[in-house]
């Protein structure tokens, strides 16, 4: 057998293969925090699901084999001292796995069958294949034999608690093959195209013309970014469900949606290569924005969550992806944006301000993005300068669209809007030292040790000098050797594992990291950006990071934290940093 083998190197612990597209990864993850001894078929269709365990076996004994699993973009293995696994994406619903010296045992990852969960398994005539039928995804898996035999097939039609799968081993040839599709109700029975060596070899080209679009500047000084450019690739989902166009998951692990501030940063790294997956990731949000203008929480297949919003860091956001498109924006869809982030702006302006408040509000911290940030410890209904400084910003934008549409009356609504917002925003929340939060209900006022409490750094170039020095100080105090803190270090409210209270969260250190250099503050916009692409280059793309130890938390392969190394490692090439 011959192998491909290029592109960077993985471990399936920590990111999915997977494949452009797909709604499917290999995994040994099958739940947050839960890891199997083997690789599953895991499917993102209504939820995250494992539906099928893949298992090598000795074939002396049957028992499970001993191997290393290896990975790279194209191509999956297992290796063995008796041999050696294949597995290639074909196409987004279907790979091809071969092996020679080791069996295969394909088998349903639940024993149990009810009415309403599991896998019904069952020999397919009528496609001559074997089909596993999955009530968690409402999916067909068709296992279709291409070279070797079925040594064993166990469970079919069963009900109730049984083993469900097959094995396959080779003939005397030594190989065997089979290809697993995830398909609906039916198709016509798989028919074999090309070889495997040819399979793999395109689905490694698919991901290197894709690098090559999306990061032509990497070199030696950027070590992570093929590595990252997998991790968007592999984490991209052709339209299904609820969305309505191609989308890039914050994860094929557990957190497999769209979140409606994560998408902004995933636009913005795929932009100048690939301008229209770029704008797809802007507006997958605003493809469900509601009658008030609210977009909701978070996105995926089969669930919209409106409970919470995200916060309206989206004015900011397009003004960044109109300049680094390459691609001109036609008058049409600027017209179309701009209706929509009046909409979200006017949705902040309207349901979350109270009468008479001149500024807005969030109602929970999971408005903020910033979940259980300290900022939100007394009150959770709270006036924050965060929130007002993004609208600030959002309202410079809607103005500058406004210009470039014509539409001078808006022009003048914005600029204004824009001037009240940060009068109020100092008036009412600047302390002459630093910014304060205040609680709709209680009027009471409080600062934090939460690095929230210096968003305001991202106005950038409409921030006082003063102030942009103060508030840059401060941020400074968070910063470790790994990148910034969102929670001060000294702080007794600090956790090494606690989400927005502590650990380095990639959204964060892009946002600061550009408002720092926008206030002319370059010198620590420069350090956070070296931090940050040193994390990750020495511990991968997690969700977030332990701000003392650097190794990654939560999820660990994240694509808002991918696509913000790839915007700093690409803003530090180009300037001249990449040498």
């Amino acid at each position: 057998m011959t192998a491909v083998r290029s592109g960077p190197a993985f471990s399936v612990q920590d990111i999915p293969f997977s494949t452009y597209g797909s709604w499917f990864d290999i995994s040994p993850v099958l739940a947050e925090k839960v890891w199997a001894e083997d690789l599953h078929l895991v499917s993102h269709q209504n939820g995250m699901h494992a539906v099928l365990s893949l298992v090598p076996l000795d074939a002396a004994t049957g028992e499970r084999a001993g191997t290393r699993v290896t990975a790279v973009p194209g191509l999956l293995s297992w290796t063995g001292d008796l041999g050696r696994i294949d597995l290639a994406y074909e196409s987004p619903d279907t790979v091809r796995l071969r092996g020679a010296g080791l069996p295969l045992r394909v088998s349903a990852a639940v024993r149990t069958l009810t009415p309403f969960s599991g896998a019904y398994f069952f020999h397919d005539a009528s496609a001559g294949a074997y089909v596993f039928t999955s009530y968690e995804t409402g999916r067909r898996y068709r296992v279709t034999v291409l070279s070797g035999t079925v040594t064993d097939a166990f469970g079919s039609q069963a009900l109730g608690s049984a083993d469900r799968g097959l094995t396959v081993a080779a003939d005397a040839d030594g190989l065997w093959e089979i290809a697993i599709e995830e398909l609906d109700t039916a198709r016509p029975a798989y028919v074999r195209t090309a070889a495997f060596d040819k399979i793999a070899e395109a689905a490694q080209s698919s991901f290197a013309d894709f690098a090559d679009a999306v990061a032509p500047w990497r070199s030696s000084a950027t070590p992570a970014a093929e590595l990252a450019v997998y991790v968007v690739w592999s984490a991209t989902v052709l339209p299904a469900g609820m969305l309505t166009r191609p989308g890039v998951l914050m994860s094929k692990h557990w957190m497999d949606k769209v979140w409606s501030w994560d998408h902004c940063f995933n636009a913005l790294a795929l932009a100048p290569g690939r301008p229209g997956l770029a704008w797809d990731q802007y507006h997958v949000p605003f493809d469900h924005q509601d009658g008030t203008g609210a977009l909701p929480d978070s996105v995926t297949h089969s669930e919209i969550l409106r409970n919470f919003v995200k916060p309206p860091i989206h004015g900011w956001a397009f003004g960044h992806l109109r300049r680094r498109l390459t691609t001109p924006v036609s008058r049409a869809d600027l017209a179309e944006t701009y209706d929509r982030l009046t909409r979200w702006t006017d949705f902040w302006l309207t349901a979350r301000r109270a009468p008479g408040a001149a500024l807005p509000h969030y109602q929970h911290g999971n408005d903020s993005g910033w979940d259980n940030a300290t900022t939100f410890d007394p009150e959770r209904v709270v006036v924050t300068a965060d929130l007002a400084a993004f609208l600030i910003l959002q309202f410079h934008e809607l103005a500058r669209l406004a210009a470039l549409l014509d539409i001078p009356g808006d022009v003048d609504r914005w600029t204004r809007a824009a001037g009240a917002a940060q009068t109020a925003m100092f008036d009412e929340l600047w302390s002459g030292e630093r910014f304060v939060t205040r609680g709709v209900d209680s009027g009471d006022t409080w600062h934090s040790s939460s690095l929230l409490d210096l968003m305001p750094i991202v106005l950038g170039e409409h921030l006082p000098q003063d102030v942009a020095a103060v508030l840059a100080a401060r941020i400074e105090t968070h910063l470790t050797p790994h990148g910034l803190a969102t929670e001060l270090p000294a702080s007794p409210h600090y956790l090494p594992d606690g989400y927005w209270r502590g650990p380095i969260w990639a959204p964060a250190t892009v946002l600061i990291e550009d408002g720092l250099r926008r206030a002319g503050q370059r010198r620590l916009a420069d350090e956070i950006s070296a931090c940050f692409r040193t994390l990750c280059e020495n511990h991968g793309f997690a969700e977030n990071f332990d701000a003392l130890a650097g190794t990654g938390l939560r999820d660990r392969a994240y694509t808002w934290t991918a696509s913000s190394y790839l915007l700093l490692a690409e803003a530090h090439v180009s300037r001249g940093g990449g040498s």
